[in-house]
């Protein structure tokens, strides 16, 4: 899915912004990994902001992050994380031949790959049948918040946030590779009257089918 990256702007930028989370996207993030189990695979795992919030029921979690920077400051979440977490650069392709995940976790990721119905497909195949994808990302609006991002994207939005795009149909893509959507919600942590393109959040449970 991902090279190695070395973008030392970004990785200082999203290192920064991660220590510095308002407290209602913690709280999504929290409610993204409730109840996860057995081998889970992250990808794009940041600084590791997700390790904290795993649950005991987890028993591994394989933290992928290509960006070399942030995956080092991921590794030292990890040895503070109440489970098992190994991070590393390698890309998530080089799991298809293991065991199959009883989840995958993607939190602000989805919206940063070049193609993410071909990715999605990907963490489809390594999950077992009946596993789960659990997502928290950014979600395309309506009206005028949708051409806000529409002129964020096409302009100087991706280049300072790692590739990030905000107007997607990230659920759309998910369903359309087959998953089955359950708990599906939007949420807010921003005000709605903020002229921000990523107020919104689309946060769920993806289920590959048996």
């Amino acid at each position: 899915m991902n090279e190695t990256v070395d973008n030392p702007f970004f990785a200082r930028l999203w290192t920064a912004m991660s220590a510095r989370e308002p407290e209602s996207l913690r709280r999504l993030r929290r409610q993204n990994l409730e109840g996860l189990t057995g081998r889970v695979l992250e990808v794009g795992a940041g600084t590791g902001t997700n390790f904290e919030f795993y649950p005991g029921t987890v028993a591994e979690v394989v933290a992928v992050e290509p960006e070399v920077r942030l995956a080092e400051h991921a590794k030292q979440a990890a040895v503070r994380a109440a489970v098992p977490i190994t991070v590393t650069t390698d890309t998530v392709e080089h799991f298809r031949d293991t065991a199959p995940f009883d989840a995958v976790v993607c939190s602000l990721v989805l919206c940063s790959v070049e193609d993410p119905a071909s990715v999605i497909e990907s963490l489809r195949s390594m999950l077992r049948p009946g596993g789960q994808l659990r997502y928290l990302e950014h979600i395309a609006g309506t009206g005028a918040r949708a051409g806000l991002q529409k002129v964020a994207d096409a302009t100087l939005w991706p280049r300072l946030f790692g590739n990030c795009h905000t107007h997607r149909h990230t659920e759309e893509t998910i369903a359309d590779a087959g998953f089955t959507l359950s708990d599906a919600r939007r949420e807010w942590t921003f005000p709605r009257w903020a002229p921000l393109p990523v107020g919104e959040f689309a946060l769920g449970v993806a289920v590959r089918p048996t």
